[in-house]
């Protein structure tokens, strides 16, 4: 037999909510993917655990006798893997972050090292990933906090009751280009000239706020290249191949050294938030010590970086 512990997760979900929509959505997939996947645990006990003809559905006797057993056994497992990251942190439990690329080089360093100056010094292991690996991440307990760029026209909005936030600091995705002979920005965004742009792919978070901000500007730009990636986008306007908007923290070095400069005024800039997200649903010690201590932070002024 072949159970996957996330199945176990569906179904304690699904029995919560009553609705297949309702806990795939708690669950951060798509409803067809989400009933794919509970009818894949019935196949693998060889049992029908869900009433899928009364709305809203019901467990059938065997689910319902079931629903205890997943429940213990996604307890047991969270218990087990706290007490084993307590061991092999030595002094205290590693915490798990997932962090955005450019918030895990621009961002984490100077976070962390603040946090030990505060008196909380703690042990991590960082994942540097995508936003949605990350989500993904939080959800399936592969990491205790997520740090992230806040995005509000998000379709993957989590719940705050299970994955609360709290506000770490300000900054903003700047027009950048490498600067010619005469020290100048190569190019110019207040002018009529088109301009080479550095995209972001498709879906990206930055490549939305970027895009709404181009419709709004009625920038003239031709698309030389695209990824996800800011710190790509950086490497390739050091070359002098474009434009690219990226966040203030993550190209602080090239505009102090003169290598980038900001080819734009202030109304080509884009406003981030950046938030740290965690699960309720874990336990783990030093997480909820970090969040006392962050929350007692909170009222401060924010941070720009």
């Amino acid at each position: 037999m072949n159970v996957e512990t996330k199945w176990l997760e569906d179904f304690s979900a699904l029995a919560g909510t009553r609705s297949f929509s309702q806990a795939a959505e708690r669950r951060f997939v798509t409803q067809p993917a989400f009933s794919r996947r509970i009818r894949s645990l019935e196949a693998a006990l060889g049992l029908t655990l869900v009433n899928r003809s009364r709305t809203p559905i019901e467990l059938t006797e065997a689910g319902q006798l079931f629903l205890v057993t997943a429940r213990t056994v996604v307890d047991q497992l969270a218990e087990v893997l706290r007490h084993l990251h307590h061991l092999e942190g030595g002094q205290g439990e590693v915490i798990q972050v997932a962090a955005a690329h450019s918030l895990a080089l621009g961002f984490f360093p100077g976070w962390v090292a603040q946090l030990r100056n505060d008196g909380l010094p703690m042990a991590t292991r960082l994942v540097a990933t995508n936003v949605g690996d990350a989500v993904h991440a939080l959800r399936e307990g592969g990491c205790d906090i997520m740090l992230a760029f806040y995005d509000p026209d998000s379709a993957m909005q989590m719940d705050p009751e299970i994955f609360p936030s709290l506000h770490l600091g300000v900054t903003e995705m700047l027009p950048v280009c490498a600067v010619g002979a005469n020290a100048k920005p190569l190019y110019d965004l207040d002018s009529d000239t088109s301009v080479p742009l550095l995209a972001y792919s498709a879906g990206a978070f930055l490549g939305r706020s970027v895009s709404g901000l181009l419709r709004q500007r009625n920038l003239r730009y031709t698309t030389v290249y695209e990824t996800a990636m800011a710190d790509s986008h950086k490497a390739m306007a050091l070359e002098g191949l474009g434009v690219a908007w990226v966040p203030r923290l993550s190209v602080r070095s090239e505009l102090a050294r003169g290598e980038l400069a900001v080819c734009g005024g202030p109304r080509w800039q884009v406003p981030l938030e950046i938030r740290l997200y965690r699960c309720a649903l874990m336990r783990k010690a030093n997480v909820r010590l970090l969040w006392r201590k962050l929350e007692a932070k909170a009222a401060q002024p924010p941070v720009t970086v």
